[in-house]
């Protein structure tokens, strides 16, 4: 099979938070059109060592991007560099942290903040170092690469949950209310993506604990969602028990590609 893919990646979203709070995405699942699996993060529970796990398979141990500091482009092969070898138009809005893993290291606003480049690794880009860049941009930046690009993979990477976990924890209405204002500009767009056939795959590198920081091994800090949507997806399987590791390459499969990572077994359609 061979999908066109749009990765959500919600930075510092909490299983619990995602269950309770994203009623647009809940909409769609109990009406079959998607499926909610439970994810624990590799460790530790920190952001840039759990982007490289999750673009490459690699576990950060392995990966050597062991804390948020390693800046530094990534050694592992990632679905960026597999999908742009094997023909596939790339794109991300994301965080500068994903450019200095996958396109150039260390980071220049200037120069590395909008992206068009058929030999990178990820082409079509619109890149951000703030915290507090409004996650409404962050989706409609990468709307407006779907349109004008239309890539096979488009990764969207807001920030504002962990920042405002950061500030308030995981027990605060400030928190609970961005979860709920990012399902809220997800839906902007979700009825359009599956109606002109993406597939869909929305997960977060970590949760946050009530102190306002994550790293550890609290299930809090670790627990996180995956929901899948679109017609490669088979109805939600109990029996699956999934990996971090393999989403990686679920997108893979997802995108036709030749590539050797685990995958989630039992999310497809037979």
């Amino acid at each position: 099979m061979q999908h066109k893919v749009i990765f959500v990646l919600l930075d510092g979203l909490c299983l619990q938070a995602a269950q309770e709070c994203m009623g647009s995405l809940g909409a769609l699942i109990e009406d079959g059109q998607g499926a909610a699996y439970a994810l624990r993060s590799e460790l530790p529970s920190l952001s840039r060592p759990l982007y490289e796990c999750l673009l490459t398979g690699s576990k950060p141990v392995k990966s050597g991007i062991i804390h948020n500091q390693t800046v530094r482009r990534s050694t592992e092969l990632s679905v960026f560099e597999l999908a742009a070898a094997q023909g596939r138009v790339t794109a991300a809005s994301a965080y500068h942290w994903i450019s200095e893993l996958y396109n150039h290291a260390p980071f220049d606003p200037v120069s590395d903040r909008i992206i068009h480049n058929e030999k990178a690794a990820i082409q079509h880009a619109v890149f951000y170092q703030w915290d507090d860049y409004p996650d409404e941009a962050v989706i409609y930046d990468a709307e407006m690469l779907r349109r004008r690009y239309n890539p096979d993979l488009l990764f969207i990477h807001p920030m504002n949950i962990d920042d405002v976990g950061h500030h308030y924890g995981a027990d605060s209405s400030e928190y609970r209310n961005v979860v709920r204002r990012d399902d809220i500009y997800l839906s902007y767009f979700m009825g359009q993506w599956l109606k002109e056939g993406w597939q869909v795959v929305i997960t977060a590198d970590h949760g946050m604990n009530h102190d306002g920081t994550h790293g550890g091994m609290l299930p809090i800090e670790r627990d996180v969602p995956l929901m899948v949507f679109g017609s490669a997806f088979g109805p939600f399987n109990p029996d699956v028990s999934l990996k971090q590791t393999e989403i990686c390459g679920l997108i893979c499969e997802l995108l036709g590609l030749k590539h050797d990572k685990p995958y989630a077994q039992g999310v497809l359609h037979a």
